[in-house]
């Protein structure tokens, strides 16, 4: 690997010093057959000493150099920081004083780097910095890039160390942490996500449990809690083994990003990806087969996920899907929808994430009518945010009133052509980014305890 040779300040400082002692001598009157041959012997005097320096650095660098170690995850999770480490090792018998920078891949961003630290002699010595990834996919990590001063402090060598690492990055499972988190105790209300009380009628026998505080007294099971001594109900089961199917726009639509102005950040896309996942992992937890089809991007680049259930599926389900980006085509509707009937023929919940605008009402209206042959569908669409911050902006200027006035017309437009599309279905949802995730965990909870399925 190549090295770089960097003459250090000091090295620097010396050289325009003797320069201005020549220029100064000038000035003064001193004749040039003077200065001259003085600042040649303070030259070479210079170069000999810096000269020694770099051969006897090179000999100690040579026979104990330093290495690296870099610890990263698994994989990085979109948006969160995390904690990397890197350890210098020192197998010498002699201090080096060291800057060190990670080569962190373009698409993150990074807090403590570079570092100016001294590698003790025969020791480890670990480095921490912060990094945050802004997109998805497969994340580059390059060498690091060690600059190492020589013992008298005449020049720092550039060294690269380590080799490239390539390490993937998956959407963010804050959002399903916290849905796990909270259906332990109850208390998925907090996210918005509605509870039904289950009758009896529909549903499959799970097992017995102990009585917590919420449960329906009509389930409490008199006979076990007679022989328990204490109160143990029924908990029931919705049907199980049916099929959760999504279908998910990879056009120029989902490449919309309001960025750091969204209270959760990212694009579109991105935020379809979550709820898809929320809902994946809703759904196996409930028994059901889980699969995916991309569409609006080229040919080649669709992604295809057979249904399936299982522990290991969301993971699989994620590597499948982790990289994909929406692309700058148009998507086709009526194509997908062929091609869906084609490779799940089986009913199924098949959902629709796309960004919908009325000038697709002629495109997605008869898509939808040929997957609802099979299918029950629901279409979820994800509105701007933007809309709603210029629609409820104060009207302080007579600009401020044009601009209130046109986001409700558009809103309004497209809240009407939607519905054109989708008819009387009360499951499909127009929503901002940020509220996709349990709108559709509500809806699929909806789907299943009504039976439509």
């Amino acid at each position: 690997m190549r090295r770089l040779l960097i003459p250090t300040r000091a090295t620097v400082l010396a050289l325009a010093g003797l320069a201005v002692l020549a220029a100064v001598a000038s000035m003064a009157g001193v004749p040039t057959e003077w200065v001259g041959p003085a600042c040649a012997v303070l030259l070479a005097a210079g170069a000999g000493y810096a000269g020694v320096d770099l051969w006897r650095s090179w000999r100690l660098w040579h026979a104990a150099p330093l290495r690296v170690e870099r610890q990263l995850p698994g994989a990085f999770s979109l948006g969160v920081p995390t904690v990397l480490s890197l350890t210098l090792v020192n197998e010498g018998a002699v201090d080096w004083q060291v800057a060190v920078f990670d080569e962190v891949d373009p698409h993150f961003s990074f807090e403590g780097l570079p570092q100016a630290v001294v590698a003790p002699a025969g020791a480890r010595l670990e480095m921490r910095y912060s990094a945050t990834a802004l997109s998805r996919g497969v994340a580059q990590f390059g060498v690091t890039q060690l600059r190492w001063r020589t013992r008298a402090g005449c020049f720092e060598v550039r060294q690269p160390l380590g080799q490239p690492q390539r390490i993937r990055v998956y959407p963010n499972f804050a959002a399903l942490a916290r849905y796990a988190w909270l259906s332990g105790d109850r208390r998925l209300a907090q996210i918005g996500i509605k509870t039904y009380a289950q009758r009896g009628q529909g549903t499959d026998f799970r097992q017995l449990a102990d009585y917590r505080t919420g449960d329906s007294l009509r389930h409490i099971d008199w006979k076990a809690t007679l022989r328990h001594q204490r109160p143990i109900v029924r908990e029931f089961q919705d049907d199980r083994d049916q099929c959760v199917f999504f279908l998910l726009d990879c056009g120029r639509r989902m490449r919309a990003d309001e960025g750091m102005q969204a209270q959760r950040g990212g694009s579109h896309f991105d935020e379809a990806l979550n709820a898809l996942m929320l809902l994946s992992y809703v759904a196996l937890k409930e028994g059901d087969e889980v699969g995916a089809m991309t569409f609006g991007g080229p040919p080649e680049q669709r992604r295809d996920f057979a249904p399936r259930k299982g522990a290991a599926t969301l993971n699989a389900l994620m590597n499948r899907l982790h990289d994909i980006q929406p692309g700058a085509t148009h998507s086709d509707y009526q194509l997908a929808a062929q091609e869906l009937l084609r490779v799940q023929r089986r009913r199924a919940l098949v959902i629709v994430l796309t960004n919908f605008r009325d000038e697709d009402a002629a495109e997605l209206r008869p898509a939808i009518k040929l997957l609802r042959r099979n299918h029950l569908v629901l279409v979820a669409s994800l509105r701007e945010r933007v809309l709603g911050r210029i629609a409820a902006q104060p009207i302080v200027r007579a600009r401020d009133a044009v601009d209130v006035a046109a986001a409700h017309l558009f809103d309004q437009s497209r809240r009407d052509a939607f519905a054109r599309v989708v008819g009387n279905d009360p499951l499909s949802i127009d929503v901002e980014p940020a509220q996709l995730a349990v709108a559709l965990v509500n809806r699929y909870h909806a789907v299943k305890r009504a039976g439509l399925l």
